[in-house]
């Protein structure tokens, strides 16, 4: 099997070291990258698992570099290690897609298994898909439209149509907490799960789903949803 390559992006040359070091000793094959320019060109053109991204760079913010791999590689798992523990500086960052973030100074331990977690989730990603089938009609995710089958059709917000795209590419139950940092990009306890519910509760509206005992948009009793798919 091969191995995984973990691409470094950090400018400290004795935290470089340390992250590759172990990185490799663990098994994966790791990348140096010291600044904005190389850590971009690396991220975008190298074929790698998982980027560790330091935030204070030579050339550049690591949040830019961040948003500008996010855009071009929406599934690339990216960790955070940075000294930039402010709330609002991890808001940021989950906010622009990142997996998980980690402040400096960080044992070693804590990272690599921080790494194995970020990849076995990114191994069970959403695939990408533009159209959902569902009883009674269909979703154009590119457009954020409901076409039910009488012919009428429905607008989705941009977040009803998020939820709904994470849901049906899951293909699976998806907890609150999950929706919060995956859709939201949000930590899980930043704000109340009723705004996951009243969105969830419009959506079924628009496609036709509001009844007692939904068929489209499910409630797993204490686990979260599960979009159920035309079979």
């Amino acid at each position: 099997m091969p191995r995984r390559r973990v691409l470094v992006v950090e400018d400290d040359p004795a935290i470089r070291r340390a992250v590759v070091d172990a990185l490799r000793f663990e098994g994966y094959e790791p990348i140096e990258e010291a600044t904005f320019a190389g850590g971009r060109d690396a991220a975008l053109r190298a074929s790698v698992d998982l980027v560790l991204l330091d935030l204070v760079l030579p050339g550049g913010d690591g949040l830019a570099l961040l948003a500008d791999v996010r855009l071009a590689q929406p599934t690339l798992p990216i960790i955070i290690l940075t000294a930039r523990g402010d709330e609002a500086d991890r808001i940021a960052g989950l906010r622009l897609g990142a997996d998980d973030y980690l402040v400096k100074p960080f044992g070693i331990g804590e990272l690599l298994a921080r790494v194995a977690a970020v990849l076995r989730r990114s191994a069970e990603r959403p695939l990408a898909v533009d159209r959902i089938d569902f009883a009674g009609g269909a979703v154009d995710l590119a457009r954020g439209q409901v076409l039910l089958a009488g012919g009428a059709a429905r607008a989705l917000s941009e977040k009803e149509t998020e939820v709904l795209a994470y849901l049906a590419r899951a293909g699976r139950v998806v907890s609150r907490a999950e929706l919060l940092e995956r859709v939201w990009k949000l930590p899980p306890h930043a704000v109340s799960t009723r705004t996951i519910d009243m969105t969830i509760m419009r959506l079924r509206e628009k496609l036709g789903d509001e009844g007692a005992e939904p068929r489209v948009v499910l409630t797993v009793r204490g686990k979260g949803y599960l979009f159920q798919g035309r079979s």
